[in-house]
């Protein structure tokens, strides 16, 4: 048995080894540690029990011997003999009684010798037949020849056994005799080696239902790994729909939907390249176009061609150069470092703004309402996108005419509390249909005028707002002016200055 686990121990040493040659799955890695684990627990634990139990054979066996002659002393010195009912005289009656009251255990058996003499036998019913072995009736003959009692190992041919000899020497009777009770020690191994086998049995029963059980548990538990991967492998450049069916409540599930949020993400933010790709080519091959057919058409000999020719060039360098920084706004909204948030008074910043915002045009600025409130945001931000807010309404409005700045807190519609920030003008306003479309890159209104920026002004407020956790949303109608938000949710805890 031993050499078997030691031949089982070498040949998982021998696959441990080889494992970064080929590919093993996940399944078949928890699926061996598994088993290994149960085996270990399994091997560790028969061990144990096994030399447990042969440490307790040994000390259930002299008990056994030990209580047998304590019971046989008693006998001799508080008996009766049955014939006289007196104590006993003769050693060959007390040997005969004490016989007559010992009950031999399975794989047990005894004798009666007198004067050396093999005198009487266990019953038939004993299975273990002492007097059959010569080399152990020898041995009783001769084992002990004084008054101790003797309990030693005895091995022969046929078996080992554990025994004990009594001597009996009476006072009144010169004839001695001997008193021998033995356990068939081999037998009683047997016995705990069967039972060792029953052990190792059932344990390997154990191990194949542990296997298997883990094979489907961990199949099943690594079903949303497996469509992970299938879906990754269909996802390509062109393709990014594939998603993740999302099945039970435990962490696996919550797993696979936010793998389907991140592929989401991945595929809004390809879209959102790609389309800025096309919507940057589309914008800056127009400049291009502009500065090259006018280079081309240019009279070198003509002072006033070439200036003219150099004005438009510029305006339209001024405006790509424009183009190039608004782009690199939008791009660095992905960093987490876009927007630096700290304790800000808000009723002050409106101050600033309002004075930052009058040098842009010649309106009636006013300040609608001031909240006063400290509250966390990055103030050069919603500097940056309130006075592009500002910008807009001064170009879409008449000279004159009036302009409202202000700020409130209020509750949005879960009852959480929600900065809003808002610039009013007196202006054209804008169309229903144009009101989502100018929040997006080179979104533009039917009242705007391509040349006159680089149609990114409302996406980077967009993104400032959404950096901020918020959203920039606008109310207008044609011909009345148009009133641009921007929330921004606030932290429990906002409070008046």
């Amino acid at each position: 048995m031993m050499t078997t686990m030691t031949t089982i121990g070498t040949m998982t040493t021998t696959m441990t080894t080889r494992r970064p040659k080929r590919r093993v799955s996940i399944r078949a890695r928890v699926l061996s540690g598994m088993i290994l684990l149960v085996g270990f627990a399994l091997t560790a634990s028969g061990t144990a029990s096994y030399v447990l139990e042969r440490h307790e054979l040994n000390e259930r066996l002299d008990d056994s011997l030990t209580r047998t002659v304590e019971e046989f002393r008693v006998l001799a010195e508080t008996g009766v003999d049955p014939q006289t009912r007196q104590g006993f005289a003769h050693a060959e009656d007390l040997l005969y009684t004490a016989m007559q009251r010992t009950l031999p255990a399975r794989f047990q058996g005894m004798l009666g010798l007198s004067a050396d003499q093999l005198q009487w036998t266990a019953p038939s019913s004993v299975e273990l037949r002492l007097e059959d072995d010569p080399e152990f009736l020898e041995w009783a003959r001769t084992s002990s020849t004084d008054e101790h009692v003797r309990i030693a190992n005895v091995e022969t041919e046929m078996s080992d056994y554990r025994a004990v000899v009594v001597p009996i020497q009476l006072s009144s009777d010169p004839n001695p005799a001997r008193f021998v009770l033995a356990y068939d020690y081999s037998a009683e191994v047997r016995r705990i080696d069967t039972q060792f086998a029953v052990f190792i049995g059932v344990g390997i029963v154990v191990m194949l239902l542990a296997g298997g059980a883990a094979y489907l548990i961990v199949g099943r538990m690594l079903e949303p790994i497996r469509k992970l991967r299938d879906t990754a492998q269909q996802i390509s450049e062109s393709d990014q729909s594939s998603r993740i069916e999302v099945s039970g409540h435990d962490e696996f599930a919550e797993l696979t939907a936010t793998i389907n949020e991140m592929l989401d993400r991945l595929e809004e933010a390809l879209n959102s390249q790609r389309q800025l790709l096309d919507d940057v080519g589309h914008e800056l091959r127009t400049p291009v176009t502009i500065i090259r057919g006018h280079l081309e058409l240019m009279d070198i000999a003509d002072a006033e061609d070439v200036a003219q020719t150099k004005d438009i060039s510029l305006d339209e360098l001024k405006r790509m150069s424009m183009l190039i920084n608004d782009l690199m706004t939008l791009a660095g909204a992905n960093r987490a470092d876009f927007v630096t948030s700290k304790p800000t008074d808000v009723g002050a910043l409106l101050d600033d703004i309002l004075d930052k915002a009058r040098a842009l045009g010649d309106r009636d600025w006013r300040i609608g309402n001031r909240a006063e409130v400290s509250v966390a945001l990055d103030p050069t931000r919603i500097t940056q996108a309130m006075l592009q807010l500002i910008a807009n309404a001064v170009k879409f409005s008449a000279a004159g005419s009036r302009i409202d700045l202000g700020s409130a807190v209020l509750d949005d519609q879960q009852g959480r509390p929600t900065l809003r920030l808002w610039v009013h003008d007196a202006g054209v306003g804008i169309a229903q249909e144009d009101l989502e479309r100018i929040f997006e890159r080179f979104g533009r209104g039917q009242n705007s005028d391509r040349a006159s920026g680089s149609g990114l002004g409302l996406n980077i407020v967009s993104a400032i707002a959404t950096s901020h956790g918020g959203m920039v949303w606008v109310d207008s109608v044609p011909g009345s002016g148009s009133t641009f938000y921007i929330d921004i949710p606030l932290a429990e805890g906002a409070h008046a200055v």
